[in-house]
């Protein structure tokens, strides 16, 4: 009997990277050797743009010893975009599919790349194409819906703890001399990553003593209270902002103007952190830095979460069996299992559930009164940082009496 045709795979990466996503990639191109029941493997270069273009990186031909490095590689190594696919180019990214024999499509990305996989799905189904389209999530903003959390998220809300303990160990050392700090941390529209700056705070004086989320109108005087409280109290401050932090009309700063709109119409505006540190440097007469990270946050691979890298790896893998077992048009998603131990499986949910929605905080993990996040977010959110973060010191304020 003549064994029938083996269907090839496609895989994209798409959005912006993070910390884990090659190792999703990894985990499902290993998965898909493993299996032995495909053709060939291509990765599509810049994602949308290499469907489009028919720019395809053979991935079977890559030598085995490359895949563990490309695991632990930061950034994204079939190259990432923000292409929005609209109506006039999906004939020629079916042309794409049609030309390699593509049987499976796997998207890595976020709520957008998400988008992109349902109007694939949706045109092939029109059209009657054979195609498998899974999704697999990724999105340092933690902002997929149906999922209990995102691959990226653990590792990036690491690093931003991290920043804001050695922030303000380092506002509190240097006193008068520029005793103010205001760290503007990513997250577009949801305050998921700027919450995760508390997850360090162990005593009241700790960083930071206010955090500032996009579902929350930012009060310039209330903000500026609880600078000079902390300030007058500690003798120094820090704040942590959202890149998309807003006041109750609007922009921070009353510019109204976003210097750049991307191809999904996400609207980009000159950061919050800038403004928010010369009106609390006009206040309080005292030297404020403010710092940006912007993408070494999603990059920084020395603070990679063990847990996400886990499972990020673990989504990469779900998918190529969800896929053989006759699954389409879904997203993997991350379960958490009930219990005192922290564990994870996967689950599956509909792309038009995902596609082009954002998960904002719920209103429990985020106090309104105190500027920080809740315990209740603290029990959600520390398990995903992987080890605990460390323990700093301060000397005791004993002066010697000769």
């Amino acid at each position: 009997m003549i064994p029938k045709a083996r269907k090839n795979v496609l895989v994209l990466q798409s959005g912006g990277c993070t910390p884990v996503i090659n190792r999703s990639l990894v985990g499902l191109v290993q998965e898909v050797f493993r299996r032995d029941k495909f053709g060939g493997v291509y990765g599509a270069v810049h994602g949308v743009e290499g469907v489009l273009e028919g720019n395809l990186i053979d991935l079977n031909r890559q030598p085995k010893k490359t895949w563990p490095g490309i695991a632990t590689s930061p950034g994204a190594a079939l190259g990432s975009g923000r292409r929005n696919l609209k109506p006039e180019d999906l004939p020629r990214a079916l042309d794409t599919i049609n030309n390699y024999g593509i049987g499976y499509l796997f998207t890595i990305g976020g709520n957008d790349t998400a988008e992109t996989a349902l109007k694939i799905s949706n045109l092939c189904q029109e059209t009657g194409r054979d195609l498998v389209v899974l999704h697999i999530p990724k999105t340092i903003d933690n902002d997929l819906l149906s999922t209990d959390h995102s691959p990226g998220y653990g590792s990036t809300a690491r690093f931003i703890a991290l920043a804001t303990m050695g922030a303000g160990l380092d506002a509190e050392a240097m006193g008068e001399a520029s005793p103010i700090t205001i760290l503007e941390v990513m997250g577009r529209d949801a305050g998921w990553l700027a919450a995760s700056a508390s997850l360090g705070k162990r005593e009241e004086q700790d960083a930071p003593h206010i955090v500032c989320i996009p579902e929350i109108p930012v009060d310039e005087g209330r903000f500026l209270q609880k600078m000079e409280d902390a300030y007058r109290r500690w003798g120094y401050g820090v704040a942590v902002t959202a890149e998309n932090a807003t006041g109750p009309s609007g922009p921070l700063g009353g510019d109204a103007t976003p210097f750049f709109v991307d191809d999904f119409g996400h609207k980009y505006f000159e950061g919050p952190a800038q403004y928010l540190a010369r009106l609390v440097s006009h206040e309080l007469k005292v030297r404020v830095r403010f710092e940006k990270p912007g993408t070494v946050q999603r990059t920084f691979a020395a603070c990679v979460s063990r847990t996400d890298a886990l499972e990020a790896t673990l989504v990469g893998q779900a998918a190529v069996g969800y896929a053989l077992d006759g699954h389409n048009g879904v997203m993997v998603t991350l379960v958490r299992e009930p219990g005192p131990a922290y564990s994870c499986g996967t689950g599956l949910a509909p792309l038009d559930a995902v596609a082009g929605k954002v998960k904002l905080m719920p209103d429990d993990y985020f106090d309104v009164a105190s500027g920080l996040a809740t315990q209740e977010y603290m029990r959600y959110a520390t398990p995903l940082l992987g080890a605990p973060l460390p323990v700093y010191r301060r000397l005791d304020k004993i002066i010697s009496v000769s």
